[in-house]
């Protein structure tokens, strides 16, 4: 699952960026989606953007938070793996990584700083989904095609591609109900506190 998110998160980030312009805002539609056989809208009144097309090699970053487990360890592995890949680093002028831990400001201030510098497109695992309004705004002026995956951002501002995380922590919740019928006592060891992720799956 991490290699086909992570992958085709930074692909659909390229494919966005083929058709996509700088210090132009995006314009609504109704879609479909970059890769519509891979990314499937999340409910039937989801909004598409469409940027004026710019021709590359791009720079992208990735702006990660977390980074103390395996998941996010081999994520921005694959990330980077994908990216080093010659079709897709012929299109690349620059991808580069950051990991801020739990610290929303600076993950925040990363943003920042990669808008500032001319990035032409920003991937972001949240570290919170609704802290990000301002730099969401920012993006979105300077033309910026900002995708969130993962811990997605609480906004219409942003591409947002994710699984279903509640549905997975229904899954697992059925699984365990399945398998212990009489009952017992469950410990449920959550995720990082405050991230979209930990809390969809805690409420499935």
């Amino acid at each position: 699952m991490i290699k086909s998110l992570v992958g085709g998160v930074v692909a659909a980030t390229a494919f966005v960026m083929l058709s996509s312009s700088a210090l132009a805002e995006p314009e609504i539609v109704t879609g479909p989606s970059a890769e519509p056989d891979c990314f499937a809208p999340w409910a039937a009144d989801t909004q598409f953007f469409k940027f004026p097309k710019k021709e590359g090699p791009y720079r992208i970053a990735l702006a990660n938070g977390y980074i103390a487990n395996t998941w996010r360890i081999q994520m921005v592995q694959t990330a980077k793996a994908y990216a080093a890949q010659p079709e897709v680093a012929a299109k690349l002028k620059e991808f580069k990584v950051v990991s801020t831990g739990e610290d929303v400001p600076a993950q925040i201030s990363a943003i920042n700083n990669f808008i500032d510098s001319g990035y032409d497109a920003i991937v972001v695992n949240a570290q919170n989904p609704t802290a990000f309004g301002p730099v969401i705004k920012r993006a979105k002026e300077a033309g910026v095609v900002l995708v969130a995956f993962d811990n997605i951002l609480d906004t219409k501002d942003a591409i947002n591609v994710n699984v279903d995380q509640k549905g997975l922590g229904e899954l697992w919740a059925n699984w365990l109900i399945k398998h212990i019928p009489n009952g017992g006592k469950i410990l449920e060891v959550r995720g990082v506190a405050g991230t979209s992720v930990d809390t969809d799956r805690h409420n499935g």
